[in-house]
């Protein structure tokens, strides 16, 4: 028997034997065990908000009430009415510092990161490698330990209690560097030669090759950055001193030792913290799926 008919019959077993796995996998995951997981998944995240949203519709004593239950005996604006009128506490200005905070720090790291990754996937330069890993080295680095050289920074800046201070540390982050590095890897190199071809330089292969079949990637890294800097807590709380330059997070702070018995306005004020991040969510869910999906084709 020759090498080529052995090696032929091999792969005939090999083949069939892949085939059942893979129905076998298809079929655990449609099976009844799969959907059992999943509803079970669904019910352990979305019960706790729809109880937080429920009870920033109740009064105080249905809040109190034992045992609870799920539907309200009562539903009022009590506790939206409240927070929004409680001039001690302004919910809306932490809204909005909260928003563009956020979406400032999304601009800056959306730039920064796009510009290094491209050229740590495309350039060619001494020490590329060395400096990638030195990079993906302060991933492993407790952000707890930048808080005071920050601090220091934005004292010398004169940047402290301005949402500036909220916005430029952390833009250049190695996530976002490793993250859309990994994605242009991906990318075949022949877009890039045909715009050189065309007598397109660096950047103009940058900004209107690269980017613009990015998309997937840059929504889910603009989603990341937006989630990470909106839920900041502690950061805001070193840098914010005046209480209408609070972000929510930190501003749902005080408002809970203000309410510390007032269950309906401290979840009223949780669930204006969490609609917009959800809302956000669902309309770019598609991009997200597709650029955590595509972001680790090569490494």
């Amino acid at each position: 028997m020759s090498i080529d008919t052995a090696t032929s019959r091999t792969t005939a077993v090999r083949r069939p034997a892949q085939g059942r796995r893979g129905r076998v996998y298809r079929q655990n995951r449609n099976g009844p065990g799969f959907y059992v997981g999943i509803n079970l998944l669904l019910l352990i995240f979305v019960v706790p908000l729809l109880w937080m949203f429920l009870t920033s519709f109740r009064t105080v004593e249905d809040s109190r009430r034992v045992p609870l239950s799920i539907i309200p005996d009562q539903l009022t604006l009590r506790a939206y009415q409240l927070i929004f009128a409680d001039e001690q506490n302004p919910v809306f200005i932490w809204l909005l510092n909260s928003f563009l905070a956020a979406i400032g720090h999304v601009v800056v790291v959306l730039i920064t990161a796009s510009m290094a990754a491209y050229a740590l996937a495309r350039m060619q330069f001494r020490g590329k490698n060395v400096i990638f890993g030195i990079i993906i080295a302060t991933l492993f680095v407790p952000g707890f330990i930048f808080l005071m050289p920050n601090y220091l920074m934005m004292n010398r800046l004169g940047w402290l209690d301005t949402l500036i201070a909220l916005i430029v540390p952390g833009a250049a982050g190695a996530f976002g560097v490793f993250f859309l590095r990994q994605f242009f890897l991906s990318l075949p190199k022949e877009l890039e030669e045909s715009a050189l071809l065309d007598g397109a330089n660096t950047w103009q292969i940058l900004t209107r090759i690269i980017l613009p079949v990015s998309r997937s990637a840059l929504v889910t890294l603009a989603l990341i950055a937006f989630l990470a800097n909106w839920n900041d807590f502690v950061w805001p709380i070193f840098v914010l001193f005046s209480p209408e330059r609070l972000t929510l997070p930190a501003g749902l702070a005080s408002l809970q030792g203000a309410y510390n018995i007032d269950y309906p306005v401290i979840m009223a004020g949780a669930t204006i913290a969490a609609v917009p991040v959800l809302l956000l969510y669902v309309f770019v869910q598609r991009y997200v799926i597709e650029g955590v999906a595509s972001s680790g084709l090569k490494g």
